[in-house]
């Protein structure tokens, strides 16, 4: 009887242990989404270091200068979201007066991104310039688009007061668009909407 006793309670320890979730599994599935996506912006003002924020806590990920992002990290990313203010107003390269303006001509090329999905943002004044709003986003948008990336994020232009912008395509917006002169007060729900957006396109 003891033998049959002991059997038994082996057997229920083990069924208990197969179904148990697996701490080690656990802790893999809590670490890859932050080893496959990263958050990339320049700023100058850090308008666009705020907007950044606001992304990297509405996904629950870090964000770094691309200035400081080494070219194997980058390579190494499944899904990456970007960003940059404008600076250089009306140009047609280097717009944003940031490490972007040297990283996208310099460093790009140099890197596999083929496949990779990337979602874009921009930090722009609509006021004070209407006729260029966040056009460096644009910019940005079309290098990583021509290097290969499935461009993802597209954005509804409602609720914006701007005369033009090299960041639309077709009437909408390549990605988030945010105004921390003028419209500060949305740009959290912007970037918590716009995650959500990402999520349901499968970015992550």
């Amino acid at each position: 009887m003891k033998l049959f006793l002991a059997i038994v309670s082996a057997s229920c320890l083990s069924e208990v242990a197969a179904f148990a979730p697996s701490a080690q599994r656990n802790v893999h599935s809590a670490t890859a989404l932050n080893a496959k996506v990263g958050i990339y912006y320049s700023t100058q003002t850090g308008n666009t270091e705020t907007v950044a924020g606001y992304i990297s806590e509405a996904a629950g990920l870090e964000i770094a200068d691309i200035g400081d992002a080494s070219d194997d990290e980058v390579a190494g990313l499944d899904s990456i979201i970007v960003g940059a203010p404008t600076w250089h107003t009306d140009e047609e390269s280097e717009r944003s007066g940031t490490e972007w303006d040297s990283w996208l001509y310099s460093t790009l090329p140099n890197i596999d991104v083929s496949g990779k999905n990337v979602a874009v943002f921009g930090v722009g004044d609509q006021a004070s310039y209407s006729e260029y709003y966040c056009d460096a986003a644009g910019e940005l948008y079309d290098l990583f688009e021509a290097a290969g990336c499935k461009m993802m994020g597209f954005t509804s232009t409602d609720g914006y007061d701007h005369e033009s912008s090299k960041a639309e395509r077709d009437g909408k917006f390549i990605g988030l668009m945010c105004d921390e002169d003028n419209q500060d007060d949305m740009s959290e729900d912007r970037a918590k909407a716009w995650v959500e957006q990402l999520k349901g396109e499968g970015f992550f």
